[in-house]
């Protein structure tokens, strides 16, 4: 079976690959430009990801489509107007691919999506599910949603089957952005007034999400159908910083700033979304994927964290 994965050379993609051709998968990456190439499989630049993008190269002979690439979420987008950038990329981008990956003939097509289709927070013990209806705050989340429902109306118009996966922040070894700021921080030991927050977040390891796409790849009970991905075990803000330290091997400073006073004191000074991440709740269900698909995270937590940690640990 031949794996067109589009953003190769991205975080997720590189672990996605290589787990692939330990399955002995045959697979082609699909990159921007030819930068840096993993020389063990072949490698198609398609340049910027558009409606007019040219697939033809790429979907040759490809029987299942896993796309990762996208324009991600960022915080403080300068764009004159994100939605219209986002839905280039992420709508009409994704879109064009899974037209000409139909008329290819590839039989399924994998949609990395967000739980930010979903929406920000969650009630305390009250998780999101596949079946809420969606509830987008911000471009982001706007764009992966009609996606996601551009995507549902080409599986109906073509038979091309459709799978859609909506993890919440992602971490592993070389992540980037907010959790890797967080753990250089944990690291040089700098004091932080998070030892009292009693939420609840999802993660996932990218290994645990890397799991559940090869598992996606050709089970007949996927077919057309959205999961929810998650570790399996949520966290508060406090054990996740404080189970960083003890992977990191340093001691955590955590004040126990009562949360209340935190979030107020965020809102005043214009970072009340800092605060909502901080202290709100984030919480995905994944029985479905438990029980449709068999699946359950190939890696716990802790194991899962230590292993992300080491190469700040060196």
């Amino acid at each position: 079976m031949s794996i067109l994965v589009t953003g190769a050379n991205g975080f997720v993609g590189k672990l996605l690959i290589s787990d692939l051709l330990e399955r002995k998968y045959d697979v082609v990456g699909a990159l921007r430009s030819q930068g840096s190439v993993n020389t063990s499989v072949k490698m198609v630049a398609v340049g910027d990801i558009t409606a007019a993008t040219d697939w033809s190269a790429a979907l040759d002979a490809i029987d299942v489509v896993v796309h990762l690439a996208a324009r991600v979420h960022v915080m403080n987008d300068r764009a004159s107007d994100p939605l219209v950038e986002f839905r280039r990329v992420n709508v009409d981008g994704t879109l064009n691919l899974a037209r000409q990956a139909a008329i290819a003939g590839v039989r399924r097509f994998i949609f990395i999506s967000s739980v930010k289709v979903n929406g920000e927070l969650t009630e305390a013990s009250r998780p999101f599910t596949e079946a809420d209806a969606a509830n987008p705050q911000d471009a982001y989340g706007v764009s992966k949603f009609e996606a996601e429902q551009g995507l549902l109306q080409i599986a109906q118009e073509t038979g091309m089957e459709v799978v859609i996966i909506r993890p919440p922040l992602i971490y592993g070894v070389g992540v980037k952005a907010n959790f890797a700021s967080m753990i250089r921080t944990v690291k040089r030991g700098i004091p932080l007034p998070l030892g009292a927050i009693n939420n609840k977040r999802s993660f996932v390891y990218v290994g645990n999400l890397v799991s559940l796409m090869i598992r996606c790849i050709d089970h007949p009970r996927a077919a057309n159908q959205v999961f929810l991905v998650s570790d399996g075990h949520d966290l508060s803000t406090t054990e996740l910083l404080c189970a960083c330290a003890i992977a990191l091997g340093v001691k955590s400073r955590l004040l126990p700033v009562p949360q209340k006073l935190i979030e107020i004191s965020a809102t005043l000074v214009g970072k009340g979304d800092i605060a909502q991440r901080l202290c709100g709740n984030l919480q995905v269900d994944i029985t479905k994927a438990r029980r449709l698909l068999d699946w359950e995270p190939r890696f716990s937590v802790s194991d899962s964290l230590k292993m992300s940690l080491l190469a700040y640990k060196k």
